[in-house]
């Protein structure tokens, strides 16, 4: 498995996802519910994908954003 950024955008994240899965575009999307030609489009770098579209494709593959920790300001 590659080395994933530290920070890594939901985008990178669901692109490394898709690129990972042994599954074919057909049986992610009905798995998760999203159209395979657009998870194909954004495979490609085509399309960004509707928000509801990533919740279900991050849903599906279990994939979690979290923001950074917060800074604490001094003074």
């Amino acid at each position: 498995m590659a080395e994933r950024p530290k920070n890594p955008t939901m985008t990178a994240l669901l692109l490394a996802a898709l690129a990972e899965s042994k599954e074919s575009l057909r049986a992610i999307a009905e798995g998760s519910g999203v159209n395979h030609v657009s998870i194909l489009k954004f495979k490609r770098g085509e399309q960004s994908l509707r928000l509801d579209h990533a919740d279900k494709l991050a849903a599906y593959f279990e994939v979690r954003v979290q923001p950074p920790a917060r800074r604490t300001r001094k003074g």
